[in-house]
């Protein structure tokens, strides 16, 4: 790759090619913005963007690495060591979305991709004794988007790690209320107060938010952490938010490292932006797995590395 940079500054990187443009900022690895550009120049959001750390709304556009989600009380246990990491959940007793987010990462470019790195040490975080070398890299092509991760366990001890992604996503409605919206898994996590799991995984068979057959959202509040995904022929699941009519969709894709999905319409939001758009999450484990280490938690032994790969597809927007 070229142009290494060692970035300080909140600057936007610009990646475009046809009519897709990409932005992201080494400022937490975040993705801030994937547009069409239709013929009369206009662009659309795709992955509803921002300029300038200041200006996002929400978790919008961040990388969540060790852990996205919740972890109750910022406690856990592993390799019979109990941890106490920070509590930084605005809205409860909790850790919450992992300690990248707020970083300057590394940034490589090529014509079509930004590569970000970064890495964490032992004595980095309060709760977190282990040392992780990642990367995330943003790629265009003609189908769409496409995001690559990989996380080393560069220290002496093995790690508990995960990852999650925080987009928002668009079709153009005013509200997400009238969009038609497919979620190909058949299980969800009971939340308890605080939006902390209560242990019990339920079917989402025959609940408000059993989206297994495509259909309307309509007013639906959605803040649900989903697992056990039907996956296509070729092991993606795709998730899949349409127009009412049908004319245009976007599907964000999920390969095998990715099995559980949040969806989130936007209820905590100020009102102009609620249920504007739809995150659509990928994530490699459960909100707090590692208090529940079989919903996804990974244990990497030292130099140990994981991949996996999510993306979105915008041939329905054309």
């Amino acid at each position: 790759m070229t142009n290494v940079q060692h970035a300080r500054e909140d600057d936007d990187i610009t990646i475009t090619l046809d009519d897709l443009r990409l932005v992201a900022a080494p400022y937490g690895a975040s993705l801030r913005g994937l547009e069409i550009i239709g013929s009369d120049g206009r662009s659309r959001d795709i992955a509803t963007g921002y300029r300038g750390a200041s200006n996002k709304i929400g978790g919008q556009g961040d990388v969540l690495i060790p852990f996205p989600g919740r972890i109750a009380q910022g406690r856990y246990e592993f390799d019979g060591q109990t941890h106490q990491l920070v509590k930084n959940d605005a809205e409860g007793p909790s850790a919450i979305h992992g300690f990248v987010r707020s970083v300057f990462w590394d940034a490589s470019t090529q014509s079509d991709r930004v590569c970000f790195s970064t890495a964490i040490k032992e004595t980095d975080h309060p709760g977190y004794p282990f040392a992780l070398e990642m990367s995330v890299t943003y790629r265009l092509d003609r189908r769409g988007m496409s995001v690559d991760t990989r996380i080393t366990n560069s220290g002496s001890r093995t790690a508990p790690v995960a990852a999650g992604f925080h987009p928002y996503f668009t079709v153009g409605s005013d509200l997400i209320d009238i969009d038609v919206l497919h979620v190909p898994f058949s299980k969800y996590l009971e939340f308890g107060e605080y939006f902390l799991p209560t242990g019990r995984v339920l079917d989402v068979a025959g609940s408000p938010i059993d989206f297994r057959t495509p259909r309307v959202i309509g007013d639906v509040p959605i803040n649900t952490c989903y697992l056990n995904p039907r996956r296509d022929s070729d092991g993606l699941a795709r998730v899949r938010l349409s127009s009412q009519a049908g004319q245009k969709s976007v599907v964000v894709w999920l390969d095998n490292g990715f099995d559980y999905v949040v969806l989130y319409s936007g209820e905590a939001l100020d009102e102009q932006d609620r249920r504007r758009s739809l995150a659509i999450e990928a994530m490699t484990c459960a909100s707090d797995a590692f208090n529940h280490p079989d919903w996804g938690l990974l244990s990497l032994a030292p130099g140990q590395t994981f991949s996996a790969s999510w993306g979105v597809d915008v041939s329905g927007l054309r």
